[in-house]
């Protein structure tokens, strides 16, 4: 009887314990990614033949990651390229970019990444995740690092990351023939959020 009594009590007590008592399991933060103060990159850059490299960005891009100090594989990331806005500071070159021998953007205006999960490493974290570029959709890894965060002059809360990850070309259909040393081409990716 003394034993009942006693479960009965704990169990009571156990109902009516506060919310408070309870471990709270913390939840990441949303930031959206800082294009309009032109806080944001996303450049690449390609060999030309073999003797030099070409350089250019998308000025055009938008997103969002969801973020915890200390929970960096809780972490997620989403990205969406304008691929019309791809500038590598040539005109000529850049119109050529956009049909159909390259991104053939009047096809396929958006490219967009979303992570599928993230891992630490000694220098930092991998960043798996679905890139669909031209129609096609290829799962990619981007090698990143926290740059910092904290609290901006502004009244706000920012973190910036920095990626670097290698795509090869004809994995998204491109096979335009730019000689054997420009088969892929190098991603760079920084960005600084504001925590929402």
């Amino acid at each position: 009887m003394i034993t009942r009594r006693l479960s009965a009590a704990l169990l009571a007590g156990a109902i009516a314990a506060p919310v408070s008592a309870l471990p709270i399991t913390a939840q990441a933060a949303e930031y959206v990614i800082d294009t309009e103060g032109q806080h944001a990159f996303v450049e690449w850059r390609i060999n030309h033949l073999g003797f030099s490299w070409l350089y250019g960005r998308f000025n055009d891009f938008e997103g969002s990651f969801e973020y915890e100090d200390g929970a960096i594989e809780d972490a997620s990331v989403d990205v969406t390229i304008d691929m019309a806005s791809l500038d590598s500071n040539h005109a000529e070159r850049d119109k050529h970019l956009r049909e159909a021998d390259f991104f053939h953007v009047k096809e396929y205006p958006e490219a967009t990444f979303k992570s599928t999960g993230i891992e630490s490493t000694d220098d930092g974290f991998v960043i798996t995740g679905d890139l669909t570029m031209r129609g096609v959709t290829k799962e990619i890894e981007i090698e990143a690092e926290k740059v910092g965060e904290g609290e901006d002059p502004w009244g706000g809360y920012r973190a910036g990351f920095h990626g670097t990850t290698t795509l090869t070309l004809k994995d998204f259909g491109i096979d335009y023939d730019l000689g054997p040393a420009a088969t892929t081409a190098e991603v760079t990716l920084s960005v600084e959020g504001v925590r929402q």
